[in-house]
């Protein structure tokens, strides 16, 4: 197999993934602005909670009415509602209720929204109190384990990127966020690879490894539940270089400057990956490559 290794190139990734998943409906919802102001106020009625009162959507004082606007109709709050009423949500069997929405800070990029923060007070019924609800809201994203056999030995390619939230320089996975709600996960997959260590894919070279999951997970994988509605499909590559580029890839330096991304590409054996590393993303996808290498599931490496 080739591996084009090259500053940029022009790709098509316009196809689309399929893989089995769990339907879900989108439920509609009617959305009233409330004149008095301030508090800025929205109310809601969910189709799971018909007869209990509308559901208050709040600002909080810092927020502006354009960017409360812009928060309820952002993708990001649809789509949590959406799996909250889905079959696995916790509002399906009716023992919780959602009471109220506190929107607390938005955050764009560019013309779009790409944080949203907010507290949910989601209310159990049997002993009337609340359940943790502080949602950091950021919505869908890729990470792709790249494995590259090499005279013999097999090598992992990760980035080195400055990681600001946990004051350090962190080993990870090459990864992104979706920039549109239209879920083109493996387009965006190989996009970023392609952004952060210069390596052009093909997609029918990809394996999704969380298509592996039981389809009652969603068939993705959450990092940080208790806090993040962030969900990953983790990717995996594997192809046959020749030593030369292993060499050129270590400590290339990588990423779009102007969007403040400070990327050095390190390639590590892979024997030794799972110990170098604290990334989530790292470690889960090892876990999912190996129990899927052992079960037989993988398709057989190209040559």
């Amino acid at each position: 197999m080739t591996l084009l290794v090259q500053a940029s190139m022009s790709l098509s990734t316009r196809s689309t993934l399929l893989l089995p998943k769990r339907l879900l409906t989108l439920h509609s919802f009617s959305c009233k602005m409330s004149s008095d102001s301030p508090p800025l106020t929205h109310s809601l009625a969910l189709p799971s909670q018909l007869a209990a009162e509308p559901v208050q959507i709040v600002a909080a004082p810092n927020v502006s009415s354009s960017q409360f606007r812009m928060a309820i109709d952002s993708s990001l709050f649809k789509q949590w509602l959406k799996n909250m009423e889905s079959e696995t949500g916790i509002l399906r069997d009716g023992s919780l209720y959602l009471k109220r929405v506190l929107i607390q800070g938005v955050d764009m990029f560019g013309k779009r929204i790409g944080f949203l923060k907010f507290e949910a007070d989601v209310i159990d019924k049997e002993t009337g109190k609340k359940v943790p609800g502080i949602v950091f809201a950021r919505g869908p994203a890729v990470a792709v384990l790249i494995l590259l056999e090499s005279v013999g030995k097999s090598y992992a390619v990760l980035t080195e990127q400055v990681r600001v939230p946990v004051g350090r320089i962190i080993l990870e996975l090459p990864a992104g966020m979706l920039d549109d709600d239209k879920g083109d996960f493996l387009g965006t997959a190989i996009r970023e690879v392609e952004e952060e260590t210069g390596i052009s894919l093909k997609q029918e070279d990809m394996v999704d490894l969380t298509a592996f999951l039981d389809q009652s997970t969603g068939c993705r994988m959450f990092p940080s539940p208790g806090g993040c509605d962030e969900e990953l499909s983790l990717y995996l590559y594997r192809g046959q270089v020749d030593k030369e580029i292993i060499e050129q890839l270590q400590g290339k330096e990588t990423g779009i400057r102007e969007h403040g991304e400070l990327i050095k590409v390190r390639v590590l054996p892979y024997e030794k990956l799972w110990r170098m590393t604290a990334d989530a993303k790292v470690l889960t996808a090892v876990a999912l490559y190996e129990m899927a290498k052992r079960e037989g599931l993988l398709p057989p490496l190209k040559t």
